[in-house]
C-alpha cells in the first residue's frame, strides 16, 4: 500500500514511522530542517517506554514528485489544508482514499449526514469551499487523534502518551476499505476501532479541545493546572456546556458526563496542549477549527455562545499580536 503522510510533524510523524514498520510503503511531505534530517538519517520515533524506532521513508517538500497514492493521510493542522489543496490533487487518483486527522470540526462535517444541513459548508474550516470543492468526499475517511506527541528535534518524534486512532466512514458504513485501513493501523500497534458514528467521537475530543486549548494558550497552564484551579475549571465547564447544547441540537449523544470529561483531561497531568506549544514556538494557532467553528455551528443552530466567543476573542488577539510581531511567548524559570 502506497501511503503518503502530508504534514509529518509530531502526530503525522508518529503515524508515518509506525505504519512504515507495519509494511506500508510510506512517504512524507515535510519542510525545512525536518526534511533535511529525515533525508539524512530517517525518521526516529521515541516511544512512551523509551524504545526507539527508525523508519527510512521517502521525504520531500514537493508532492508532485510522489505520484498517485493509495492513501493520503492529512497530518497537518486544519488551517494548513486549504492552501495546499492544488498540490494535494497530484497525489489523488480515482481510487485514492483521503484520511483526515485534524483536530476540531472537519471540513466534511455536514457531508453524508442525511440531515437538514446536508452538504452545508462551514466557513471557519473550509474557507470559500476550497477544500470541499476539490477533495473527494466519497473517498474520505475520518480519523480521531487522541495521542499526544512532540517534535523533539528535526526528524525526531517523542510520544508523550496514547496510541488510539479511531477511524470511520462519514456515513458510518462498515466498508471493506475502512476495515483494510484499520487492520494496517492495528498492525502498526495502534488502537483503531471502526466508528459507526464518527461525529459523536469528534465532539468528545472537541469538547475538551475547544476549552482547554485556548485557556492554556492564554494562561500558559497545563491541563492539570487548568482543571485544579477552580476559576479556570469553571470557565472550561461553561464553554463545554454551551458546546453541548449545540452538539445535542445536531443530534450528537454525549455518552460521557461533563465532569468525567474534565476529569479525563486532568488525569493527563502536567501536559501542555498543542495550542500552548504553538504559542511558545510562534506558530499559527488552531483557533478556527477548534473554537471559531463551534461559534459558527452555534449561529447555524441559533445557540448562544457568549463564553466561547469571549475566550475566542482573547485568544484570537493573542494570535494576532504574536503574528504581527513574528514573536513567541514562553514562561521560563
Amino acid at each position: 500500500m502506497k501511503l503518503c503522510v502530508v504534514g509529518a510533524g509530531a502526530i503525522g510523524g508518529y503515524l508515518a514511522v509506525r505504519l512504515a514498520g507495519a509494511g506500508a510503503q510510506v512517504s512524507v511531505v515535510i519542510r525545512g530542517a525536518n526534511l533535511q534530517a529525515v533525508r539524512a538519517q530517517g525518521m526516529k520515533l521515541i516511544n512512551e517506554d523509551g524504545s526507539e524506532q527508525i523508519a527510512q521513508v521517502a521525504a520531500t517538500d514537493r508532492m508532485a514528485e510522489l505520484g498517485v497514492q493509495d492513501v493520503v493521510l492529512l497530518g497537518m493542522k486544519a488551517h494548513q489544508v486549504a492552501p495546499v489543496v492544488p498540490e494535494l490533487m497530484t497525489l489523488i487518483g480515482p481510487e485514492t482514499l483521503v484520511v483526515t486527522a485534524q483536530n476540531g470540526i472537519p471540513w466534511w462535517y455536514f457531508h453524508k449526514t442525511g440531515g437538514a444541513y446536508e452538504g452545508r459548508r462551514i466557513e471557519a474550516v473550509d474557507p470559500g469551499g476550497a477544500i470541499s470543492s476539490a477533495l473527494p468526499v466519497d473517498r474520505t475517511i475520518g480519523c480521531i487523534v487522541y495521542p499526544a506527541a512532540e517534535l523533539e528535534a528535526p526528524g525526531v518524534i517523542r510520544v508523550v502518551e496514547g496510541n488510539r486512532f479511531p477511524l470511520g466512514e462519514l456515513d458510518g458504513a462498515d466498508t471493506e476499505r475502512v476495515r483494510t485501513l484499520a487492520t494496517l493501523f492495528r498492525a502498526a500497534g495502534f488502537k483503531t476501532p471502526i466508528l459507526s458514528d464518527i461525529r459523536s467521537e469528534i465532539w468528545l475530543k472537541l469538547w475538551g479541545n475547544l476549552s482547554f486549548n485556548p485557556i492554556s494558550a492564554l494562561t500558559h497552564a497545563t491541563l492539570q493546572d487548568i482543571c485544579r484551579f477552580a476559576p479556570t475549571r469553571a470557565l472550561a465547564a461553561s464553554m463545554m456546556t454551551e458546546a453541548q447544547v449545540i452538539g445535542t441540537k445536531l443530534g450528537v449523544p454525549f455518552k460521557v458526563s461533563l465532569e468525567k470529561r474534565i476529569a479525563g483531561a486532568e488525569a493527563v497531568g502536567a501536559h501542555k496542549t498543542s495550542m500552548l506549544q504553538d504559542v511558545e514556538r510562534g506558530r499559527v494557532l488552531e483557533l478556527d477549527a477548534l473554537v471559531k467553528s463551534v461559534i459558527e455551528l452555534g449561529q447555524i443552530t441559533e445557540t448562544p455562545t457568549p463564553t466561547i466567543e469571549a475566550v475566542y476573542a482573547l485568544a484570537a488577539l493573542l494570535a494576532k499580536t504574536l503574528a504581527d510581531s513574528n514573536g513567541r511567548l514562553k514562561v521560563t524559570t
